[in-house]
């Protein structure tokens, strides 16, 4: 009874292998989206086929033959496809082709009349997504240049309006992520399509010459895993093929082909679209989606970003036995402390509609006074909200802006929290709003400087947990240090402290409201940052779900080309 299995496992496992690599393969093309593995499935159709051939003889080893080449050819394609995807991911290679083929590849819009607002939005990137590809490889966008059409350019504008710029530029994001990390750019192409139109046949003309060819003298297994390792071939090859056609990015393949015939009988006539809602439905079907529970979610953004206070952590009750679980404790004993409190202590929270707006509005103001173009931040941050209220002399708050980067996250970051402890103007009901953008921006800012170093300018800190040398609340923090010109020992909570007193005192006297500037010096903050950041790290979160600061870059490229082509109509 023991050596059954180990007998079957040294008869079989070839055969078990393969058909367990076929089950994933399914479990892959179901559930997980555009990944797909089907070469190797090929492959090893192409090998059960092959093992056939050396008990076969004459004419029936000739058709064995044939099935089994056309399998190994079939397998070889694929794996060519995949080396020829990589090839076409990198930014080098989207850089070359931004280059090489018109800025327009993208640029042509088809309202239809029956599509869903999804459906639109993401026709929409679709059209607007040659401005993704140039600024992730920081080529630079002449809008004179693109030939971009009337119709178009009043969109780019028109999205600049609302909430849908967040929106387009979320799909757009994950449009960049298909062609970074999938095989998008070489599927969505006259030859990736040519391959998927014949790899199904060829999928299909093995098996039917595998059931031509007489099984006598075929181990009876071996004939069963064969037809379904066929069989799979052909389902997977199938669906592969209705996937990329029914696939938004084939949208954007017809609409700028040169076939115009082609572009009328699938576009004009709506024979695509049909193909493209039977699609959705049976995605949807599939996977159990109900009424209102969007497919598209998942080419998103998470809406969700990271969040870590520091006055939070310093005053954190002591880990000690009886109160630190088990579980902590655990990682404290593996890991060094300072990841355990980078990790432990993070949390994350849901952006709103309100600072998604007002983060807009912000950019859009920052846009129509020349403060940055093309991805480039014209001034240091902070220096436009001093300036525009007439703060920016001799003193704290100018003083702020000369430090580090690194060094006024951590000091606006603390000084935040307790002018918004003491200051009364954040107490009133109509000022929850505000508030509650202050507290999210400078704890992204911050869980950015403690968790995401890379996607900020300048050095990284060495310990980010030197500043929290004390664990006292905002209100002792300022009562102590308000009045103290030096201390080597906390020279950021002397800055601090100055910071925040002069900005409860520009909101009693009624110079500015403190309020609002702080919130506008961290979206300068998050606009600073997320223009400085290299394009390589932009490209390298995607794989990860993306970050808000890839997205504020990505938002202020498409706002100047918008404002460029309203600038050239107006002349």
């Amino acid at each position: 009874m023991a050596a059954g299995p180990l007998e079957l496992w040294n008869h079989r496992s070839m055969q078990i292998l393969v058909l367990l690599s076929l089950g994933l393969q399914l479990v892959l093309l179901v559930f997980a989206g555009i990944r797909r593995r089907e070469a190797l499935a090929v492959l090893g159709a192409g090998y059960i086929l092959y093992k056939h051939i050396a008990l076969a003889g004459g004419k029936d080893g000739k058709l064995l033959r044939r099935a089994s080449f056309l399998m190994f050819v079939l397998g070889v394609v694929k794996y060519g496809e995949r080396t020829w995807a990589l090839k076409c991911s990198t930014l080098e290679s989207i850089g070359t082709s931004v280059d090489t083929k018109p800025p327009a590849i993208h640029n042509h819009f088809h309202p239809q009349d029956e599509v869903t607002d999804e459906e639109c939005h993401l026709r929409r990137a679709h059209s607007l997504f040659h401005i993704c590809k140039r600024a992730i490889v920081d080529s630079s966008v002449v809008e004179e240049d693109s030939g971009l059409d009337e119709h178009t350019s009043k969109h780019s504008r028109r999205a600049i309006d609302g909430v849908e710029l967040w929106t387009l530029m979320e799909i757009e994001l994950s449009l960049m992520y298909d062609v970074l990390y999938t095989k998008a750019a070489v599927v969505h192409t006259f030859l990736g399509y040519l391959i998927r139109f014949i790899s199904p046949l060829t999928a299909a003309a093995s098996l039917v010459l595998f059931q031509l060819t007489p099984k006598d003298g075929h181990d009876r297994a071996d004939v069963a895993i064969t037809y379904v390792l066929l069989g799979g071939a052909v389902f997977m090859e199938t669906t592969s093929l209705l996937n990329a056609l029914a696939s938004s990015w084939t949208f954007a393949f017809l609409s700028t082909t040169r076939w115009q015939w082609l572009r009328y009988t699938a576009l004009c006539n709506k024979r695509w679209d049909k193909l493209r809602r039977a699609d959705v439905w049976l995605h949807d079907l599939v996977k159990g989606r109900v009424a209102g529970n969007s497919r598209y979610k998942s080419r998103r953004w998470s809406y969700t970003i990271g969040q870590y206070n520091l006055l939070h952590f310093c005053t954190r009750p002591a880990d000690t036995p009886l109160t630190s679980p088990l579980l902590g404790r655990l990682a404290r004993a593996l890991a060094p402390d300072e990841w355990w409190n980078r990790n432990h202590y993070s949390a994350t929270v849901e952006m709103s509609g309100e600072i998604k707006i007002c983060v807009a509005k912000y950019m859009g103001g920052l846009l129509g006074r020349g403060k940055f173009n093309t991805g480039m931040v014209r001034k240091k941050w902070g220096e436009d909200p001093l300036q525009s209220r007439g703060l920016y002399h001799k003193g704290i708050l100018k003083d702020s802006l000369s430090l580090e980067f690194h060094e006024g996250i951590i000091i606006w970051h603390i000084a935040t929290e307790v002018f918004l402890t003491k200051s009364e103007r954040a107490k009133c009901v109509d000022a929850a709003p505000s508030v509650h953008g202050v507290r999210v921006l400078s704890d992204y800012m911050m869980f950015l400087l403690v968790e995401r170093p890379y996607m900020l300018p300048g050095q990284p800190q060495k310990s980010f947990s030197r500043v929290a040398e004390r664990e006292e609340l905002a209100n002792n923090l300022y009562d102590e240090y308000q009045n103290r010109e030096y201390d080597e020992l906390a020279p950021r909570l002397i800055y601090m402290a100055r910071l925040a007193k002069e900005l409860l005192e520009k909101e009693r006297d009624g110079t500015t409201d403190s309020l609002e500037l702080v919130l506008e010096v961290w979206m300068d903050f998050l606009i600073y940052a997320s223009h400085k950041c290299s394009r390589e790290s932009h490209a390298q979160k995607l794989n990860s779900g993306g970050e808000l600061t890839t997205i504020v870059w990505l938002m202020a490229e498409h706002m100047y080309q918008a404002f460029v082509a309203e600038k050239y109509d107006m002349v």
